[in-house]
């Protein structure tokens, strides 16, 4: 039986992901659905937590300080809500739980970076590059269906606007 839900799990996984530790500055970007519409969203912060980094049910908490106030997010990482994750700047640390940056603020609560290879951001997954560019091509025909049918509309204006002028013009 466990073997069964190994395969189903494994199956809802995304082929690649980016390595992210604690410590690290990330941006993550999620896609947010309003009504019909669709747009990404970009959250940067530091992830202060890291969960089963293994499992489909891999999980990281992102940390920042937004007008003054804490903002924490957790994202699971094979969501399909979850465009990419891309690492900016890694941090030195020592815990896989970094909860004490909730009670620092300013210097403080900066942590010391270090080197690392920014290679590991070049994670391609085609499947979602090419739902991305589908969804492009989409969006860039409904706004030219859009922008036709409001020039349709405003030749329609400029035409009652020229008819009225003319019969205007007669009446003098």
């Amino acid at each position: 039986m466990s073997d069964l839900v190994k395969e189903i799990s494994d199956a809802q996984k995304k082929p690649a992901v980016v390595d992210v530790r604690s410590g690290d500055t990330v941006r993550v970007y999620q896609k947010i659905q309003e009504g019909n519409k669709s747009r990404i969203q970009m959250f940067e912060g530091v992830v202060i937590r890291t969960d089963r980094k293994n499992s489909s049910t891999s999980r990281i908490t992102v940390r920042r300080i937004a007008s003054g106030v804490g903002v924490e997010k957790s994202y699971l990482l094979h969501s399909p809500l979850v465009e990419k994750v891309e690492v900016i700047k890694r941090g030195k640390v020592r815990r896989n739980y970094l909860s004490y940056l909730r009670n620092r603020f300013g210097k403080s609560a900066r942590l010391v970076s270090k080197a690392f290879d920014k290679s590991i951001n070049d994670i391609h997954d085609e499947a979602a590059e090419s739902a991305e560019a589908e969804a492009k091509a989409e969006a860039k025909a409904a706004a030219e269906a859009k922008a036709a049918e409001k020039a349709a509309a405003q030749a329609e204006l400029d035409a009652k606007a020229a008819e009225v002028a003319a019969r205007h013009e007669e009446n003098k």
